[in-house]
């Protein structure tokens, strides 16, 4: 007897120091509608198509003991080891638009050799967020 054990991508967790700020921050920087900021402010997710981007505390007692630490960069030399990736039409436009709201840029959007135009940022916790125009 066959199971059905084909997955589905259901969300991907970003891990930063200050949730609602995170939530707040990615819905004005990079045009995502908030649904849902528990009353606790430890988890806080966006609406963001089929897959949800979720925002935990780096610092949590309930997992550390069971997953381990969250490791941080310690400077700007240093970063995470995901990164964040959004598509969008006008990326210059969306590259903007999130430096004025508090993005930190990295790489202005550039056309690479594959046909894609991309720019990075980075967010509140220094996560790089990569901005791109989806290649077809």
């Amino acid at each position: 007897m066959a199971s059905n054990l084909t997955p589905a991508y259901a969300y991907t967790v970003v891990y930063v120091k200050d949730v609602a700020k995170s939530v707040a921050f990615y819905a004005k920087a990079f045009g995502y509608h908030v649904r849902r900021l528990d009353d606790s402010r430890r988890w806080g997710e966006l609406e963001s198509g089929q897959t949800t981007i979720a925002f935990t505390p780096a610092k949590q007692h309930e997992t550390e003991d069971l997953t381990g630490r969250v490791q941080l960069p310690h400077s700007s030399h240093e970063r995470n080891p995901v990164e964040v990736c959004f598509d969008y039409s006008d990326v210059d436009a969306a590259y903007k638009r999130a430096v004025e709201n508090g993005a930190v840029g990295v790489s202005e959007p550039e056309q690479k050799e594959w046909g894609q135009k991309v720019g990075y940022v980075r967010d509140l916790d220094g996560i790089v967020v990569r901005m791109g125009s989806h290649v077809r």
